[in-house]
């Protein structure tokens, strides 16, 4: 799960083109009856947006420790009689009444992020009323092969461009299967944009998506791989775009940035030539995320000029030893830290003290631990992860 530190929430806080959208489409919908949840509240900027704007209630669910912030802030503005701060994820809580309203902004580069969907269609399911509202309503995405040189390099430069003539190809093949990010410009597209999905939060189900594009490129040019963003409606006539060509009321500032999917090599194109591009996002912990290309030469099928099949699985290095250790037939044993972790969790049992646990784990594993008040370190790490 990604936690943002303080100073991000503040960069986003600063976004006037995010936080206007979000604050109009806010004012929008909050009624002086309704109740609000909003999911990843962080700084608890929106709750305290939704409670200016005459929310009866605000249910502010944060897993992240800056919402001790956001309770400080509330009382500071006046604000705590009318929220109430949830440390927890939002699939593990339960709400003493519907909200009419959900905010959430969890997405990253793209909507297909972390626990994202999930999150929003049990929110929708479990915690909001009938015909309730979102913000947002929706994410479109769209995506296009562009000539970025500098989003490629800044991704490869290090393992190609080294004057030490060894030979770093293996790891330039692994950075070229990750997803990088950056913007580029209306100039730097080698063909016209293609719909990749649109995503309706008041319908989704499926976390994952596979998609199928075909492109003719518009102008010769050295192609580096595809830019994929996207278009955000919060509420009716409220949007905010990502896009090449976005107007500046529209296009928030360079905090996260566009997805960029590198090809593993760049290709000089021609006026003519069609790519063909699949796309596959797989949730499963995290995505997996996978994209093949062939391009031909004038569209020609029976004139293949490259093709390219990447993955993030081969963007992140494993070695066999961790592979062995999570195949099918590996018959584990704890190690040292495996021993610790599971003593500690065994004295949880709701009557024993915290210093108690330290000093019995410092007493079993004395070359871990030099006294029980190093033990005590670890002890109240698990106890803040695992207790109630």
């Amino acid at each position: 799960m990604l936690a943002y530190a303080l100073a991000q929430y503040g960069m986003m806080m600063d976004d006037p083109v995010r936080m206007g959208a979000f604050s109009r489409a806010l004012r929008q919908v909050v009624t002086s009856d309704c109740v609000v949840l909003d999911i990843g509240t962080g700084a608890g900027i929106f709750a305290f947006l939704a409670c200016q704007y005459g929310a009866r209630h605000v249910y502010a669910i944060e897993p992240n420790s800056a919402i001790e912030v956001a309770k400080r802030l509330a009382a500071a503005n006046g604000l705590s009689d009318r929220i109430t701060f949830i440390q927890q994820m939002s699939t593990q809580v339960t709400l003493p009444e519907p909200a009419h309203v959900i905010i959430s902004d969890l997405r990253g580069i793209v909507p297909w992020f972390e626990q994202h969907i999930p999150t929003i269609v049990d929110a929708r399911q479990r915690l909001m009323v009938p015909g309730g509202v979102l913000i947002p309503q929706r994410d479109t995405m769209w995506a296009a092969v562009v000539e970025a040189p500098e989003l490629y390099h800044r991704m490869v430069r290090g393992w190609s461009d080294q004057a030490y003539r060894l030979d770093m190809d293996i790891a330039r093949r692994i950075v070229t299967s990750c997803m990088g990010n950056g913007r580029v410009q209306p100039d730097q597209l080698l063909t016209a944009p293609q719909l990749v999905a649109t995503l309706d939060y008041a319908t989704v189900e499926d976390p994952n998506v596979e998609v199928m594009l075909q492109w003719a490129a518009v102008r010769t040019g050295t192609a580096y791989g595809v830019s994929v963003w996207f278009e955000r409606t919060l509420a009716d006539g409220i949007t905010v775009s990502h896009a090449p060509d976005a107007p500046p009321d529209q296009l928030p500032p360079l905090i996260i940035g566009n997805a960029f999917l590198p090809w593993s090599a760049p290709l000089t194109l021609a006026a003519g030539d069609t790519i063909a591009f699949t796309l596959q996002g797989t949730l499963d912990g995290d995505y997996i995320w996978s994209w093949t290309t062939k391009v031909y030469d004038q569209g020609k099928p029976d004139a293949v000029k490259a093709q390219f099949a990447q993955s993030t699985v081969f963007g992140q290095p494993v070695s066999l030893d961790l592979l062995q250790k999570q195949s099918e037939d590996h018959v584990p044993e704890l190690n040292e830290e495996g021993q610790i972790l599971q003593a500690i969790l065994s004295m949880m049992d709701g009557e024993t003290e915290l210093e108690t646990i330290a000093q019995q784990v410092a007493e079993a594993f004395p070359q871990r631990f030099a006294d029980w008040e190093e033990a005590m370190k670890l002890v109240a790490h698990v106890s803040g992860q695992y207790s109630e």
